[in-house]
């Protein structure tokens, strides 16, 4: 995490949980939605057939919920329980990686006691440990973390893996004050195994295999307002969280979910096209090239501050313009009221410049996930967007 951004959320968050690339019972319902111009007899028609599907999807799979905190619409956590007897961890659940991993008892770097403790795995308290020994190391866009592998049973929302190898952190210093004061424990990755450090499969790929889970699919939903509980779906997706149909985008290829972007723009001014882009729940920001984001900073009126972030007007927020990412074909707007977040009397411009040396130009973070509810696809490698509710 950039030093700068920390000055904005001084008790935060991971701001790019993602590696650094370098050498309910409820699935959606009926497809179309009536217009309030459409006759009574025909909602009805409408409504009857979204109870049917709903019905008919709830008796052929099931999900598993769990709740997401909101910690200042920069940090999102829900809770993984790991271990015989079990112990609970608050982790970030990120499409950007792949591993899962929480601090081990003598961890450094891993809370500040009384103030900011964490909770700690303990291997000798736990009946289903298993010894792996592998080094476990992962660099993420805001410092590493290292340890050693294990191998436990978990239980996510209700969806239990076994045999899942995660790391044991020893030393989480990379992350600095992000992690040490920060409201998380660890990071469970949602990403592809083709991104997984030493191979280790993910616990969603896992939770699959063990037929924990029966529809290969998970959704986030990260909540409307500010503060408020979000939701992770695994096994599907709830449609009452969005408005419209689900439009669905083929992965560029099944390592990180990247997808092709077919222009950035603000007005008729367009800042970048035919690029690809990362969905990261792991990241709090939008990212993109350096060059880019400079230029769209100026175009909205957003100025960059001593401390490296860019800043807008508090008073001129309700005049800026809209930011408009175009996905195969489809317009995908954020209002200023999406983009920029207001803490202790600032307003950031919710972008951030990131060149990545190899890989996706840019990365669509909570900020773009919190206007839209995002399903992720591990077996048809899609995802797909909808307005949130």
């Amino acid at each position: 995490i950039p030093e700068s951004f920390e000055d904005y959320f001084p008790d935060s968050l991971v701001t790019c949980a993602a590696p650094v690339l370098l050498p309910k019972s409820s699935l959606r319902g009926s497809e179309y939605k009536s217009s309030d111009s459409a006759p009574a007899n025909q909602k009805l028609l409408d409504n009857l057939a979204t109870i049917k599907r709903r019905a008919l999807n709830s008796a052929l799979f099931s999900e598993d919920d769990v709740t997401v905190t909101d910690y200042m619409n920069a940090q999102y956590y829900g809770l993984v329980s790991i271990g015989n007897p079990s112990k609970s961890f608050k982790v970030i659940f990120d499409t950007g990686s792949a591993n899962l991993w929480v601090p081990r008892v003598g961890c450094s770097h891993c809370g500040i006691p009384i103030i900011a403790p964490k909770t700690k795995y303990d291997p000798d308290h736990s009946s289903t440990y298993e010894e792996d020994g592998a080094v476990f190391e992962i660099t993420y866009g805001s410092g590493s973390v290292s340890g050693k592998f294990g191998m436990e049973t978990l239980d996510v929302g209700g969806m239990q893996v076994t045999n899942q190898r995660f790391g044991m952190i020893e030393d989480a210093g990379g992350l600095g004050l992000a992690y040490l004061a920060g409201k998380f424990e660890g990071i469970l990755g949602l990403g592809f195994s083709s991104i997984s450090i030493d191979g280790a499969t993910t616990v969603f790929e896992n939770a699959i295999s063990q037929k924990s889970i029966e529809n290969p699919q998970f959704a986030f939903w990260l909540g409307t307002k500010d503060g408020e509980d979000g939701e992770l779906t695994f096994g599907g997706y709830d449609d009452s969280k969005f408005v419209g149909d689900l439009h669905w985008v083929n992965l560029v290829s099944a390592t990180y979910w990247e997808i092709a972007l077919d222009s950035i723009s603000v007005g008729t001014e367009v800042f970048q096209s035919d690029t690809t882009g990362i969905v990261d729940s792991g990241t709090s920001l939008i990212t993109g090239p350096t060059s880019v984001i400079k230029e769209l900073a100026h175009e909205v009126g957003a100025k960059r501050s001593l401390l490296g972030q860019y800043t807008v007007d508090c008073t001129q927020t309700d005049s800026l313009p809209e930011v408009v990412f175009t996905i195969d074909g489809t317009d995908y707007n954020l209002s200023s009221k999406e983009y920029v977040i207001e803490s202790g009397g600032m307003c950031l411009f919710a972008f951030m410049a990131l060149d990545i040396p190899s890989g996706p130009a840019w990365i669509l973070g909570d900020v773009f996930m919190r206007k839209y509810y995002t399903v992720f696809d591990v077996a048809e490698q899609k995802v797909a967007f909808a307005t949130a509710v």
